[in-house]
């Protein structure tokens, strides 16, 4: 969304491309979720999870079923990323290649990231400066400030779905051994990052602003921000988390939104 209006900004956009990539990045999302589900669950890391239902790990699907499902929402996306590589570069293959990589070694293969405490990192790379600069640049065929810039508050916000994730699980990941971010600096220096990286974005939106105005629609999502920051600040944990993850979410879309809006105009 935020790709495709800073080409609409630079005078281009084909809306195929746009519909393509669109679908390559819901596909890995989808993807990705589903990898999550079946390694968590073969590993048992989410036997004594409290945030929203897990497939395997509930019995509610097999882990191969899951397993088959990752595998078709990465193919969906690999189809879809090839034809934009045949129409704008041949290289972008290696960067899909490296997604469907990140979206798999999360909690998968012999040393998942995720578990090492390195996810927030990942999900920033890929979440932000590839959605977004990779978007626009399939429809500009070059890397433009302006899209660099935009992918930085669109990664900060997609930090953030992480870390009240990893937030909510800091006792059943410390007890299963996996080491995530949260895990390694606690509840409340987690806490901390929840609302750094939330008002980074609005801050990096605010300094576009000196150069592309429109950005400065941004701030008309903080009232969204100030709901799950104020209850993160005031110690909710465990299941309280949940609805701060939706919240949180909320926040992503709307925010993507404005700023779609305002770069686009």
């Amino acid at each position: 969304m935020v790709g495709t209006a800073v080409a609409a900004a630079g005078g281009q956009v084909i809306w195929w491309r746009a519909a393509a990539a669109l679908v390559v990045s819901v596909a890995l999302q989808v993807a990705a979720n589903y990898a999550n589900d079946y390694s968590d669950g073969v590993r048992g890391t989410d036997d004594a999870r409290v945030g929203p239902l897990r497939l395997v790990a509930s019995g509610a699907a097999s882990a191969t079923a899951v397993r088959w499902a990752a595998i078709a929402a990465f193919a969906v996306a690999g189809a879809c990323g090839l034809a934009l590589a045949a129409v704008a570069g041949w290289w972008l293959l290696l960067v899909g290649g490296a997604c469907m990589a990140a979206g798999w070694l999360y909690t998968g293969g012999p040393r998942p990231y995720g578990y090492a405490g390195l996810g927030e990192a990942f999900v920033f790379v890929f979440f932000g400066l590839v959605a977004t600069a990779g978007t626009a640049y399939v429809q500009l065929g070059r890397v433009t400030g302006l899209a660099v810039a935009a992918s930085i508050p669109v990664g900060l916000l997609a930090v953030a779905l992480l870390v009240i994730n990893n937030l909510r699980d800091i006792p059943s990941d410390a007890a299963s051994g996996k080491r995530t971010l949260a895990v390694r600096l606690g509840p409340p220096a987690t806490r901390v990052l929840y609302a750094a990286v939330i008002l980074a974005a609005f801050a990096v939106a605010a300094a576009m602003g000196a150069s592309r105005i429109g950005s400065l629609a941004t701030l008309a999502a903080l009232p969204v921000a100030a709901g799950p920051l104020r209850r993160v600040a005031a110690g909710e944990d465990g299941p309280g988390l949940i609805p701060v993850l939706g919240a949180t979410g909320r926040l992503q879309l709307a925010f993507g939104a404005l700023l779609a809006l305002g770069i686009a105009l």
